[in-house]
């Protein structure tokens, strides 16, 4: 569901682009230093005070000050009011401390969007897998907190139970993990994009930024898949176990202080939870059947890195070159702006364009003795211009031929190689099928080549979202195709092989292999 904008007050951050910005911006920070000390109430001495600690050079005096801090109550960012509970012993203080200055909520909100405003323009952007790993524990936590609430109303008790207060916390967490995980993706793609575009820096160094980012890319993407395999089988269990159940609980636990309408603060509050999960379904499960935004950021991630692998290419190719196209034109554009007369731009633009005598000059008619000596060239008969001298320069020369190389058996080694190799492969994946029902945690006697067939199986089937349960998958060329049913009693099954041991849910496993008519059915493992 695509945001609402909100139209702000007109003045909320007028401050930032006035005259004397610096000043009201260092007020704002002043005041917000101090309510960070629970400070709400500042008298003209105090704001004074505050603005040292937030680094203002030197302090104004008080008509510079209380000019500043009216500004300020006129965009509504500050009020004043009068402190009666305090007792003077002079007029004078009387004058400096009775009048009090405190932010207002449109203050507040101008010092956190300018923070903000601050924070994005020094952040950096990154494709932390931390993150996408945080999220999958976090839902695995719920999950289990869900499937431990009891049946009875969360919001009748009188006081949260330990459970409720986990919920929300655990809650609390798997919100910000995922607000990181979207503030890190926007920033880090749209440094990317500059990236992409950037050519002002030096090439050597440059090109470097670009491979190490191409190698940062490639390790995100290596296991992109399976992170979010472990995020849409979380998803799938807290829905099971009751997603209504467990906002109630969290509800419970947040313990909201007193609202004079309870029902309509509640209300509130389930929506903004209900509409940050449907954030979570839309990156990895959308419950409508759309494609997940994780898709698109890895179809975005190897885009990028076939970008960058061109930028880089071209690069490279450029060093290799004495000179470039735009390095010429560039020099060139420095030589006509520094010519001292218009001779010498018309010297230089004949050495630069060609405007010089002809090329062909020295040859000759086929039959010298027919021309006369004193002959006009413009009364001569024309002189044939070979294509090769016309275009390049260069004149022709007659040689031998160069020998052509036979290739036949080349071509008869490759295709005796490729046969192999689609035989190996052939056989590896019909190794994975017997006569009868097997389990995954029974594929035992598996050699490298099948154990690396059925990992690229297993690979592409979990990488697709499931469809009634199940997950189906074809192999690169089309040919092979494999369906895997969750188990519901959560087996988990181990693969030891020479190269390494794969740990996975237990699946149902039907593999439709070439030459074989009927699938290969396993079960899960009880």
């Amino acid at each position: 569901m695509p945001v609402q904008p909100r139209f702000l007050p007109e003045d909320l951050f007028a401050f930032a682009g006035a005259d004397r910005g610096p000043l009201y911006t260092a007020l704002l920070y002043a005041f917000g230093e101090a309510n960070e000390q629970l400070l709400t109430s500042l008298a003209l001495d105090d704001v004074r005070a505050h603005l040292l600690d937030v680094g203002w050079p030197q302090p104004p005096d008080d008509a510079e000050l209380t000019a500043a801090l009216q500004q300020l109550r006129n965009w509504q960012l500050v009020d004043a009011g009068q402190n009666h509970s305090e007792h003077y012993r002079t007029a004078h203080e009387y004058e400096r401390r009775n009048l009090q200055y405190s932010l207002t909520r449109n203050g507040e909100a101008a010092l956190a969007g300018h923070q903000a405003a601050v924070s994005a323009l020094e952040s950096t952007g990154g494709l932390q897998t931390a993150v996408l790993d945080a999220i999958a524990e976090t839902l695995a936590r719920l999950a289990r907190l869900a499937q431990a609430l009891p049946d009875a109303d969360p919001t009748s008790a009188s006081e949260a139970s330990t459970e409720q207060r986990r919920s929300y916390a655990a809650f609390q967490e798997l919100t910000g993990h995922l607000d990181a995980l979207r503030t890190g993706v926007r920033t880090f793609n749209s440094d990317l994009q500059r990236l992409l575009r950037a050519d002002e820096v030096d090439d050597t160094v440059f090109g470097e930024v670009k491979e190490a980012t191409v190698r940062y890319l490639d390790d995100y993407v290596t296991r992109l898949d399976d992170r979010t395999a472990r995020i849409r089988h979380g998803i799938d269990r807290v829905r099971s176990a009751g997603l209504d159940r467990l906002l109630s609980a969290a509800l419970a636990g947040a313990e909201l202080p007193p609202h004079p309408r309870p029902d309509e603060r509640d209300a509130q509050w389930l929506d903004a939870a209900r509409a940050r999960w449907a954030g979570l379904e839309a990156w990895f499960a959308p419950a409508d059947g759309v494609q997940p935004r994780a898709q698109l950021l890895s179809a975005t991630a190897r885009r990028a890195i076939v970008s960058l692998l061109q930028v880089v290419d071209r690069m490279r190719t450029a060093r290799r070159r004495p000179s470039s196209a735009q390095a010429d034109l560039r020099r060139l554009a420095q030589l006509f702006a520094a010519a001292p007369a218009d001779d010498d731009l018309h010297r230089l633009w004949r050495a630069a364009f060609g405007l010089h005598p002809a090329r062909h000059t020295h040859l000759g008619h086929a039959d010298p003795e027919l021309v006369p000596n004193g002959a006009s060239w413009a009364e001569a008969d024309p002189v044939p211009v070979s294509a090769l001298l016309r275009e390049t320069g260069q004149t022709e020369k007659f040689s031998r031929p160069s020998r052509v190389r036979d290739v036949a058996e080349v071509r008869a080694q490759r295709a005796a190689r490729a046969r192999a190799e689609r035989a190996a492969a052939e056989q590896a994946i019909r190794a994975l099928g017997t006569d009868g029902p097997i389990r995954i945690s029974q594929l035992t006697s598996l050699n490298t080549d099948a154990f690396t067939a059925f990992l690229d199986l297993l690979g592409r089937a979990v990488a697709n979202p499931p469809r009634a349960g199940r997950l189906h998958a074809k192999s690169a060329d089309g040919r092979v195709e494999v369906t895997l049913t969750i188990p519901g009693d959560g087996g988990r099954a181990v693969l030891r092989t020479t190269t390494g041991t794969l740990e996975c849910p237990d699946y149902e496993l039907s593999i439709l292999a070439p030459h074989r008519r009927v699938p290969v059915v396993a079960e899960a493992s009880s």
